[in-house]
């Protein structure tokens, strides 16, 4: 992830949860007073976001000292010790929710990818994550699916075309989407990958005469369809499915041979795992 981007986020979240100051902390805590707080794991999971804390407590107080006993992508169960932080009291407290609030929700993250991961090993098929994330954090849940075992599709609108059935339906169809990008990406010197959707076999093979495309989102097709797609494509361009795939049916999709399985719940059906960052007395 990009330094500059963490920067900011982590200096923007402790404006929000600061403000004006930590006056419960300030009231109770003398500011020479020293200690020590371990990160406890209480739930079963994948344990995301500990670089990422390392970050927040430098970037508050860079005399914090981090002891990490457990890395990224790590699987923990309840009891495990994440890491050991000793330093002021005070900025132990200050820090302490925006560190359990990233972990905690890249730790759900990664721990779902890890899951899905799980249910299609053996074939050839990759998890994808999707734009389907918290505003502001896709960075922090795009790398906690990293971290999971999944991979990033586009970060954002900027860093690939992706024609999806509204673009198609508002240009008029797909010869002219693809048509209009290409003359776009021309003219404008952009050099980025196209992927479109195709609702059909039809839209496959109307897809597969324009020879444009780099990527066809198989979107919303059944198993059996799908394969009949991924068959028809036959390794000319790249193949993902998306739409309507689950836990219970997700290997169904993966045994078709398609490339890529995108799934928008990575990041926005999500339960945060249980952390919790204890005082040493």
């Amino acid at each position: 992830m990009e330094l500059h981007i963490l920067e900011k986020f982590i200096s923007d979240a402790l404006k929000e949860d600061i403000g004006s100051g930590d006056h419960t902390t300030f009231a109770c805590i003398p500011p020479d007073a020293m200690g020590k707080a371990v990160l406890l794991v209480k739930q079963e999971g994948v344990i995301a976001g500990i670089q990422v804390a390392s970050n927040v407590f430098k970037s508050f107080d860079p005399s914090l000292c981090l002891e990490v006993l457990i890395t990224d992508g790590a699987w923990v169960k309840p009891g495990d010790k994440a890491f050991f932080v000793t330093g002021k009291q005070q900025s132990i407290l200050q820090t302490e929710r925006l560190v359990l609030n990233i972990m905690q929700r890249m730790s759900g993250v990664a721990t779902r990818t890890a899951r899905f991961v799980e249910l299609i090993s053996g074939t050839s098929a990759r998890i994808l994550d999707t734009r389907k994330t918290t505003p502001n954090m896709r960075f922090l849940e795009k790398e906690a699916v990293r971290i999971g075992g999944g991979f990033n599709h586009r970060m954002g609108l900027y860093d690939m075309i992706l024609i999806k059935d509204n673009h198609i339906d508002y240009a008029g169809g797909i010869k002219l989407a693809l048509d209009r990008t290409i003359n776009y990406l021309n003219f404008n010197n952009l050099d980025l990958k196209i992927e479109i959707e195709a609702r059909s076999i039809d839209d496959v093979r109307e897809i597969l005469r324009h020879g444009s495309a780099n990527r066809i989102l198989l979107d919303n097709f059944t198993p059996d369809i799908l394969k009949k797609a991924v068959q028809l494509i036959d390794h000319q361009i790249e193949t993902e499915a998306s739409g309507g795939i689950n836990p219970e049916n997700i290997h169904d999709y993966a045994l078709t041979g398609v490339d890529f399985i995108s799934v928008g719940g990575l990041t926005h059906q999500i339960s945060a795992i249980d952390l919790s960052l204890k005082a040493i007395s």
